[in-house]
Protein backbone atom coordinates (compact mmCIF):
# COMPACT_ATOMS: atom_id res chain seq x y z
CA UNK A 1 0.00 0.00 0.00
CA UNK A 2 1.02 3.69 -0.49
CA UNK A 3 1.37 6.01 2.54
CA UNK A 4 -2.21 7.55 2.25
CA UNK A 5 -3.59 4.06 1.78
CA UNK A 6 -1.79 3.08 4.72
CA UNK A 7 -3.28 5.94 6.45
CA UNK A 8 -6.71 5.57 5.39
CA UNK A 9 -6.37 1.96 6.45
CA UNK A 10 -5.38 2.48 9.75
CA UNK A 11 -7.94 4.85 10.24
CA UNK A 12 -10.54 2.38 9.37
CA UNK A 13 -9.42 -0.24 12.13
CA UNK A 14 -8.77 -0.01 15.94
CA UNK A 15 -7.03 -1.96 18.97
CA UNK A 16 -3.61 -1.52 17.76
CA UNK A 17 -0.82 -4.25 18.78
CA UNK A 18 2.10 -2.79 17.63
CA UNK A 19 5.27 -5.60 17.58
CA UNK A 20 9.20 -4.70 17.14
CA UNK A 21 12.37 -6.91 16.58
CA UNK A 22 14.58 -8.80 18.01
CA UNK A 23 17.49 -7.22 19.69
CA UNK A 24 15.51 -3.69 18.99
CA UNK A 25 17.45 -0.65 17.37
CA UNK A 26 16.22 2.98 18.06
CA UNK A 27 15.04 2.78 14.85
CA UNK A 28 12.13 -0.47 15.06
CA UNK A 29 11.27 1.14 18.95
CA UNK A 30 11.29 5.12 17.71
CA UNK A 31 8.85 4.22 14.74
CA UNK A 32 7.06 2.11 17.17
CA UNK A 33 6.63 4.66 19.55
CA UNK A 34 5.91 7.40 17.25
CA UNK A 35 3.12 5.36 15.89
CA UNK A 36 1.47 4.87 18.91
CA UNK A 37 1.33 8.36 20.41
CA UNK A 38 -0.25 9.18 16.82
CA UNK A 39 -2.67 6.87 16.22
CA UNK A 40 -3.50 7.36 19.79
CA UNK A 41 -4.08 11.09 19.18
CA UNK A 42 -6.36 10.04 15.81
CA UNK A 43 -8.64 8.73 18.73
CA UNK A 44 -7.43 4.82 18.42
CA UNK A 45 -6.78 2.01 20.96
CA UNK A 46 -3.00 1.31 19.93
CA UNK A 47 -0.27 -0.27 22.46
CA UNK A 48 2.85 -1.68 21.55
CA UNK A 49 3.76 -5.16 22.81
CA UNK A 50 6.61 -4.89 25.27
CA UNK A 51 10.10 -6.38 24.07
CA UNK A 52 11.91 -8.41 26.77
CA UNK A 53 15.55 -7.10 24.72
CA UNK A 54 14.68 -3.14 25.35
CA UNK A 55 18.04 -1.31 26.90
CA UNK A 56 18.19 1.17 29.27
CA UNK A 57 19.00 3.36 25.85
CA UNK A 58 15.76 3.35 24.57
CA UNK A 59 13.64 2.08 27.59
CA UNK A 60 12.42 5.73 28.26
CA UNK A 61 10.92 6.17 24.47
CA UNK A 62 8.51 3.34 24.44
CA UNK A 63 7.67 3.00 28.22
CA UNK A 64 4.21 5.29 28.46
CA UNK A 65 3.41 3.27 24.92
CA UNK A 66 3.46 -0.24 26.59
CA UNK A 67 0.75 -2.78 26.83
CA UNK A 68 -0.26 -3.38 29.96
CA UNK A 69 -1.09 -7.10 31.00
CA UNK A 70 -4.59 -8.24 29.99
CA UNK A 71 -4.09 -5.96 27.08
CA UNK A 72 -6.93 -6.75 23.88
CA UNK A 73 -6.55 -5.73 20.51
CA UNK A 74 -8.01 -6.86 17.75
CA UNK A 75 -5.17 -5.49 15.10
CA UNK A 76 -1.51 -6.09 14.72
CA UNK A 77 1.13 -4.13 13.02
CA UNK A 78 4.67 -5.10 12.65
CA UNK A 79 7.48 -2.09 12.48
CA UNK A 80 10.64 -2.60 10.63
CA UNK A 81 10.51 -5.77 10.79
CA UNK A 82 12.08 -7.93 7.50
CA UNK A 83 11.28 -11.12 8.48
CA UNK A 84 9.17 -13.47 11.06
CA UNK A 85 12.70 -14.61 11.99
CA UNK A 86 13.15 -11.39 13.93
CA UNK A 87 9.98 -11.89 15.93
CA UNK A 88 10.55 -12.06 20.12
CA UNK A 89 9.40 -14.86 21.26
CA UNK A 90 6.79 -13.00 23.10
CA UNK A 91 5.95 -12.16 19.70
CA UNK A 92 5.94 -15.28 18.04
CA UNK A 93 2.23 -16.42 18.30
CA UNK A 94 1.45 -13.40 15.72
CA UNK A 95 3.98 -14.85 13.04
CA UNK A 96 0.51 -15.21 11.23
CA UNK A 97 -1.59 -12.70 12.22
CA UNK A 98 0.02 -9.63 10.90
CA UNK A 99 -2.76 -7.11 9.46
CA UNK A 100 -0.05 -4.45 8.71
CA UNK A 101 3.44 -4.52 8.09
CA UNK A 102 5.20 -1.45 7.90
CA UNK A 103 8.90 -1.57 6.38
CA UNK A 104 12.02 -0.24 4.64
CA UNK A 105 14.07 -3.15 4.30
CA UNK A 106 14.67 -4.62 0.62
CA UNK A 107 14.41 -8.33 2.15
CA UNK A 108 11.13 -7.56 4.07
CA UNK A 109 9.61 -11.16 3.42
CA UNK A 110 6.28 -10.08 2.86
CA UNK A 111 4.35 -11.86 6.01
CA UNK A 112 1.99 -9.23 6.37
CA UNK A 113 -2.12 -9.30 5.34
CA UNK A 114 -0.80 -5.94 3.96
CA UNK A 115 2.47 -4.02 3.66
CA UNK A 116 3.83 -0.51 3.28
CA UNK A 117 7.43 -0.96 2.60
CA UNK A 118 9.62 1.61 0.87
CA UNK A 119 13.34 0.16 0.69
CA UNK A 120 14.56 3.67 -0.38
CA UNK A 121 14.53 5.11 2.78
CA UNK A 122 17.03 5.23 5.22
CA UNK A 123 15.20 4.43 8.54
CA UNK A 124 11.11 3.30 9.01
CA UNK A 125 11.24 6.50 11.24
CA UNK A 126 11.13 8.24 7.75
CA UNK A 127 8.38 6.11 6.57
CA UNK A 128 6.23 6.49 9.90
CA UNK A 129 6.84 10.37 9.57
CA UNK A 130 5.24 10.26 6.16
CA UNK A 131 2.11 7.80 7.72
CA UNK A 132 1.63 10.31 10.37
CA UNK A 133 1.66 13.37 8.42
CA UNK A 134 -1.51 11.66 6.22
CA UNK A 135 -3.06 10.70 9.75
CA UNK A 136 -2.83 14.45 10.38
CA UNK A 137 -1.16 13.92 13.86
CA UNK A 138 2.54 15.55 14.83
CA UNK A 139 3.61 17.18 17.36
CA UNK A 140 6.20 17.46 19.79
CA UNK A 141 5.07 13.97 21.74
CA UNK A 142 5.32 12.07 18.20
CA UNK A 143 8.28 14.11 16.94
CA UNK A 144 10.93 12.54 19.73
CA UNK A 145 10.51 8.99 19.00
CA UNK A 146 10.73 9.40 15.22
CA UNK A 147 13.35 11.40 15.50
CA UNK A 148 15.58 9.12 17.69
CA UNK A 149 14.46 6.34 15.25
CA UNK A 150 15.87 8.43 12.13
CA UNK A 151 18.73 9.16 14.02
CA UNK A 152 20.15 6.14 14.82
CA UNK A 153 19.79 4.36 11.77
CA UNK A 154 21.78 6.50 10.27
CA UNK A 155 24.34 6.90 12.76
CA UNK A 156 23.53 10.99 13.90
CA UNK A 157 23.32 11.27 10.03
CA UNK A 158 26.80 9.82 8.91
CA UNK A 159 26.35 6.44 7.48
CA UNK A 160 25.78 5.97 3.49
CA UNK A 161 22.45 5.19 3.95
CA UNK A 162 21.28 9.04 4.73
CA UNK A 163 19.68 10.68 2.24
CA UNK A 164 18.22 14.27 1.33
CA UNK A 165 14.62 12.93 2.27
CA UNK A 166 16.68 11.76 5.55
CA UNK A 167 17.78 15.39 6.88
CA UNK A 168 14.19 17.18 5.79
CA UNK A 169 12.16 14.68 7.97
CA UNK A 170 15.35 15.57 10.49
CA UNK A 171 14.91 19.19 10.25
CA UNK A 172 10.87 18.83 10.63
CA UNK A 173 11.03 16.97 13.67
CA UNK A 174 13.55 18.82 14.94
CA UNK A 175 10.74 21.72 14.64
CA UNK A 176 8.77 20.37 16.97
CA UNK A 177 11.59 21.18 20.22
CA UNK A 178 14.78 20.57 21.65
CA UNK A 179 14.62 16.96 22.78
CA UNK A 180 17.37 16.42 19.79
CA UNK A 181 19.79 17.41 21.78
CA UNK A 182 19.35 14.98 24.40
CA UNK A 183 19.05 12.42 22.11
CA UNK A 184 21.79 13.26 20.57
CA UNK A 185 24.31 12.85 23.87
CA UNK A 186 22.60 10.03 25.13
CA UNK A 187 23.09 7.90 21.85
CA UNK A 188 26.20 9.28 19.92
CA UNK A 189 28.26 11.48 22.32
CA UNK A 190 28.32 9.22 25.68
CA UNK A 191 29.96 5.96 25.72
CA UNK A 192 30.33 3.77 28.84
CA UNK A 193 33.96 2.75 30.04
CA UNK A 194 32.77 -0.95 29.38
CA UNK A 195 32.24 0.20 25.93
CA UNK A 196 35.76 1.70 25.55
CA UNK A 197 36.96 -1.54 27.21
CA UNK A 198 35.19 -3.28 24.64
CA UNK A 199 36.03 -1.37 21.80
CA UNK A 200 39.81 -2.35 23.00
CA UNK A 201 39.75 -5.46 22.88
CA UNK A 202 37.93 -5.55 19.56
CA UNK A 203 40.55 -3.42 18.01
CA UNK A 204 43.50 -5.71 19.82
CA UNK A 205 41.88 -9.17 18.38
CA UNK A 206 40.61 -8.05 14.71
CA UNK A 207 41.46 -9.97 11.73
CA UNK A 208 42.36 -7.81 8.49
CA UNK A 209 42.08 -9.10 4.94
CA UNK A 210 43.11 -8.12 1.05
CA UNK A 211 45.49 -5.31 2.52
CA UNK A 212 43.00 -3.95 5.49
CA UNK A 213 40.18 -3.69 3.34
CA UNK A 214 38.36 -6.16 5.01
CA UNK A 215 37.95 -6.23 8.57
CA UNK A 216 36.34 -8.99 11.04
CA UNK A 217 36.08 -8.05 14.59
CA UNK A 218 34.90 -10.43 17.26
CA UNK A 219 33.04 -9.87 20.86
CA UNK A 220 32.88 -13.20 22.89
CA UNK A 221 30.82 -13.81 26.07
CA UNK A 222 34.45 -13.78 27.86
CA UNK A 223 34.88 -10.19 26.65
CA UNK A 224 31.81 -9.11 27.44
CA UNK A 225 32.61 -10.36 30.96
CA UNK A 226 36.01 -9.31 31.06
CA UNK A 227 35.16 -6.06 30.33
CA UNK A 228 31.59 -5.62 33.21
CA UNK A 229 29.61 -4.76 30.07
CA UNK A 230 25.85 -5.28 29.91
CA UNK A 231 23.58 -5.08 26.36
CA UNK A 232 23.37 -1.25 26.17
CA UNK A 233 27.24 -1.25 26.43
CA UNK A 234 27.00 -3.19 23.32
CA UNK A 235 24.68 -1.51 21.16
CA UNK A 236 25.82 -0.46 17.84
CA UNK A 237 29.40 -2.04 17.96
CA UNK A 238 28.93 -2.54 14.27
CA UNK A 239 29.98 0.77 13.04
CA UNK A 240 33.34 0.60 15.42
CA UNK A 241 35.56 -1.47 12.76
CA UNK A 242 33.93 0.52 9.82
CA UNK A 243 35.61 3.70 11.07
CA UNK A 244 39.24 3.13 10.45
CA UNK A 245 40.79 4.29 7.40
CA UNK A 246 41.26 2.19 4.84
CA UNK A 247 38.26 -0.59 5.75
CA UNK A 248 35.49 -0.56 3.09
CA UNK A 249 34.07 -4.13 4.02
CA UNK A 250 33.77 -4.85 8.13
CA UNK A 251 31.72 -7.80 9.84
CA UNK A 252 31.23 -7.82 13.40
CA UNK A 253 30.55 -11.29 15.25
CA UNK A 254 28.76 -11.18 18.39
CA UNK A 255 28.81 -14.80 20.91
CA UNK A 256 25.11 -15.51 21.40
CA UNK A 257 25.83 -18.88 23.26
CA UNK A 258 28.41 -21.77 22.28
CA UNK A 259 26.58 -22.47 18.73
CA UNK A 260 25.14 -19.20 18.02
CA UNK A 261 26.80 -16.01 16.41
CA UNK A 262 25.33 -12.79 15.58
CA UNK A 263 26.72 -11.13 11.94
CA UNK A 264 26.46 -7.50 11.47
CA UNK A 265 27.85 -6.80 8.01
CA UNK A 266 28.64 -2.97 6.82
CA UNK A 267 30.19 -2.40 3.19
CA UNK A 268 30.22 0.20 0.71
CA UNK A 269 29.60 0.09 -2.75
CA UNK A 270 31.77 -2.75 -3.94
CA UNK A 271 29.68 -5.30 -2.13
CA UNK A 272 26.06 -5.73 -1.56
CA UNK A 273 25.57 -6.77 2.32
CA UNK A 274 22.15 -7.83 1.57
CA UNK A 275 22.98 -10.28 -1.20
CA UNK A 276 26.22 -11.43 1.23
CA UNK A 277 23.68 -12.07 4.56
CA UNK A 278 21.09 -13.44 2.87
CA UNK A 279 23.62 -16.27 1.89
CA UNK A 280 23.87 -16.62 5.77
CA UNK A 281 20.15 -16.83 6.16
CA UNK A 282 19.71 -13.10 6.96
CA UNK A 283 19.11 -9.71 5.12
CA UNK A 284 19.07 -6.28 5.37
CA UNK A 285 20.20 -3.41 3.19
CA UNK A 286 22.54 -2.32 0.44
CA UNK A 287 25.54 -2.05 2.85
CA UNK A 288 24.02 -2.72 6.29
CA UNK A 289 22.68 -6.17 6.79
CA UNK A 290 23.19 -8.94 9.35
CA UNK A 291 22.34 -12.48 10.41
CA UNK A 292 22.48 -15.14 13.37
CA UNK A 293 24.22 -18.84 12.39
CA UNK A 294 24.56 -21.73 14.51
CA UNK A 295 27.77 -21.88 14.45
CA UNK A 296 30.75 -20.82 16.77
CA UNK A 297 32.76 -17.46 17.07
CA UNK A 298 35.71 -18.55 14.99
CA UNK A 299 33.03 -20.93 12.68
CA UNK A 300 31.44 -17.70 11.74
CA UNK A 301 34.38 -15.84 10.69
CA UNK A 302 35.06 -18.45 8.28
CA UNK A 303 31.60 -18.23 7.16
CA UNK A 304 31.04 -14.36 6.96
CA UNK A 305 34.41 -14.03 4.44
CA UNK A 306 33.51 -17.04 2.27
CA UNK A 307 29.63 -15.11 1.82
CA UNK A 308 31.79 -12.22 1.05
CA UNK A 309 34.08 -13.75 -1.11
CA UNK A 310 31.13 -15.88 -3.17
CA UNK A 311 29.06 -12.32 -3.81
CA UNK A 312 32.45 -10.61 -4.88
CA UNK A 313 33.23 -13.50 -7.40
CA UNK A 314 29.56 -12.82 -8.66
CA UNK A 315 29.84 -9.39 -9.07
Amino acid sequence: MTVSETAAWLLRHDDYLILTHLRPDGDTLGSAAGLCAALRKAGKTAALLPNPETTATYAGYVEPYLAPEGYEHRTVVSVDVATTGLFPANARPYLDKVDLAIDHHPSYEGFGAESCVDHTLAACGELIYAICLELGQMDGEIALPLYVAVSTDTGCFVYSNTTPNTHRVAAALMEWGDFYRGVNKRCFRTKSLPRLRLESMMMAGMDFHDGGAIAIAAISSEMMEKAHAGEVDAEDLAAFAGQIEGVRISATLRELGPEKTKISLRTDASLNATRTCALLGGGGHAAAAGATVDLPLEGAKAAVLDAIRRIQREG
